[in-house]
């Protein structure tokens, strides 16, 4: 393991190329935009670090790459990771244009350093180290590669389900990972799903002078009105018949767990310049919130004119874009259906709903040999504790592995931080941190080889 730390630290310079070489391919998904010649390249550098590479298409969408390199040792790992990434919108507020990555103070920024190319980088020259150093790896490697990750992973399931008896192992590296405010990476072991949709109210079949807002009625109010039959904001409830029925509780292991998980209350109101949380709640309360209760979330609301100055217009047509975050074991197709009848029998049957990304929760076991390899070695790299979480409060296709296969998945293992901005413009991670966490995958990997199994 010496030798690869070491082909790490010589080969920074070139490896950084590389990197950024990865970076400045856009590959956003939303659009289409570089999405082929994304995967083509991404396809080049596992070819060259020794991978065998297959190509998975459905119909017209971006193919999943699976790549694996396979050396007979006794057991094997599984990496999950995408290639795309989120539209760069707003682009006046990059200080930097998103897909030329800069290194400045410190930090690398650009679109998809933090999610996700820095960690599909991070985890290839951990390979390319090990096999370079010591001729050879640890275990073996499964690695599953998808390109439609940020627009719900449409056709991921089919290749799972297809694939299913082939991806084995000691279990799934996810493809995300960020430290705290304090800088304690935070671990998970499942994650919340989504029902991302689009409600679109029409009335003219063109924009009117706003002089007939008297006599035509306004599709913004109507939407408004939809939106507000969706969810009470005074107790923070969604409206939806039926919608808690099928919510799980914690278990005592994971409250045990959530009482133990350091949520910087404090730190995380300043930096984002909040004054308190919903329901004036902290401490246990506000964790159990935040992990184990659905959202009911405004995305975006769009509709007339928005630009400079004024112009006195009655628009034709309002849009917003909203999400829904699922807690175990709700279902986000049923849920979906049910969102479509509330709004029929609420008097919104003329309001278009449009499905994005329907998504369900996951949560896996928490005890693996993965799980306490990748604490031990928390330790090892980062010199701290790490911080233990039931599920990770944002959303990933983890359900899609976690139904299919019958291995643990962990999360955490990123190159991430609590300023990173993901999704955000101005999206960075540390220099330092990049090159921490190539290391801290050459030690998963060189421990996975030798740590025993936790007794049955």
């Amino acid at each position: 393991m010496n030798k690869a730390l070491a082909y790490v630290e010589k080969n920074k310079d070139r490896h950084l190329t590389d990197l950024f070489k990865l970076l400045s391919q856009p590959s956003i998904s939303a659009s289409g935009e570089g999405i082929k010649d994304c995967a083509d390249l991404l396809i080049d550098l596992l070819i060259k670090t020794g991978f065998k590479v297959s190509l998975y298409s459905y119909a017209s969408s971006p193919p999943v790459i699976y790549a694996e390199f396979m050396v007979g040792a006794p057991r094997t790992i599984i990496f999950y990771n995408h290639y795309d990434v989120q539209p760069v919108d707003p682009l006046e507020k990059w200080k930097s244009p998103p897909f030329k990555p800069i290194i400045r103070e410190g930090k690398i920024f650009a679109r998809g350093i933090a999610d996700n190319k820095g960690n599909i980088m991070s985890r290839l020259l951990a390979v390319e180290s090990y096999m370079q150093g010591t001729k050879t790896l640890p275990v073996n490697i499964k690695w599953v590669i998808e390109g439609e990750e940020e627009i719900g992973s449409l056709h991921l399931e089919e290749f799972v389900r297809e694939q299913r008896e082939f991806l084995q192992g000691e279990g799934i590296i996810w493809e995300s990972g960020s430290r705290d405010v304090r800088g304690r990476p935070v671990i998970s072991f499942g994650c919340k799903g989504i029902l991302y949709a689009e409600l679109i109210a029409h009335n003219a079949s063109r924009d009117l002078h706003s002089a007939y807002a008297s006599i035509v009625e306004n599709p913004a109010w109507r939407l408004l009105d939809a939106l507000k039959c969706l969810k009470d904001v005074s107790n923070d409830k969604i409206l939806i018949p039926d919608f808690y029925d099928e919510v799980l509780p914690p278990t005592s292991e994971e409250l045990q767990m959530l009482d133990n998980y350091l949520f910087e209350e404090e730190s995380f109101k300043e930096e984002m310049k909040i004054t308190k949380f919903l329901g004036g709640l902290s401490g246990l309360e506000l964790k159990k919130k935040l992990l184990y209760e659905p959202t009911c979330n405004i995305c975006g609301i769009a509709s007339g004119y928005s630009g400079p100055g004024s112009k006195t217009v009655l628009p034709h047509k309002a849009e917003a874009k909203i999400d829904f975050r699922l807690v175990p074991n709700q279902k986000a197709q049923d849920l979906f259906e049910k969102m479509k009848t509330h709004l029929i029998n609420s008097g919104f049957g003329d309001i278009e709903v449009v499905p994005y990304g329907l998504e369900d929760p996951a949560q896996t076991p928490v005890e693996s040999r993965l799980k306490e390899v990748v604490v031990d070695t928390v330790r090892d790299i980062w010199g701290v504790e790490p911080l233990l979480s039931p599920r990770m409060a944002g959303t990933g296709p983890m359900a899609v592995f976690s139904n299919h296969l019958n291995i643990p998945i962990v999360e955490g293992i990123g190159v991430g931080n609590f300023g990173s901005a993901v999704h955000a413009p101005n999206e960075n991670c540390l220099v330092e941190d990049y090159f921490k966490v190539v290391n801290w995958v050459i030690k998963i990997l060189q421990d996975l080889s030798v740590k025993t199994a936790l007794p049955c």
